[in-house]
């Protein structure tokens, strides 16, 4: 006669695992983290524009901004693109998916003249685009 030393249950039963095994599921994070580190700063517009110095408090950034650039040779860029002073309008068009309620923000050398400044926002005016930030560096505390 056989018996079986060391079990209580019976020949039909198995015995099942209930226990999950997270050491994937935190590889897969640990990779997606990684690659989100390494794409942020790529992500950035970077065209180089001496901006004017301002005592204003900073306002919150949002998600997706759209930057209209004028640099001291009175060139206009779009995000990164260089496009003419009549595209102007087209370009903020399919930078904004046609939204002409969003905030556009204005970053001007400074060594622009007002009058050029204010060509480019009359310019943006008359494309339908009336919400307009203009962008400026912080200044120290007591220096202008």
């Amino acid at each position: 006669m056989a018996m079986r030393l060391g079990s209580r249950k019976g020949d039909d039963e198995l015995e099942i695992q209930h226990e999950i095994n997270v050491t994937p599921f935190i590889d897969v994070i640990l990779v997606l983290l990684i690659i989100f580190m390494v794409a942020a700063p790529l992500a950035t517009v970077d065209i180089g524009v001496n901006l004017p110095a301002s005592s204003a408090p900073e306002q919150p950034r949002p998600d997706k901004p759209v930057f209209v650039t004028i640099k001291a040779d009175q060139s206009i860029a779009v995000g990164e693109t260089t496009v003419a002073r009549e595209a102007l309008g087209g370009a903020l068009d399919a930078a904004t998916d046609n939204h002409k309620d969003q905030v556009i923000f204005i970053r001007g050398d400074k060594q622009l003249s007002y009058g050029s400044l204010m060509e480019v926002m009359n310019s943006l005016r008359d494309a339908g685009y009336l919400k307009l930030a203009l962008v400026g560096l912080e200044a120290p505390a007591g220096q202008q």
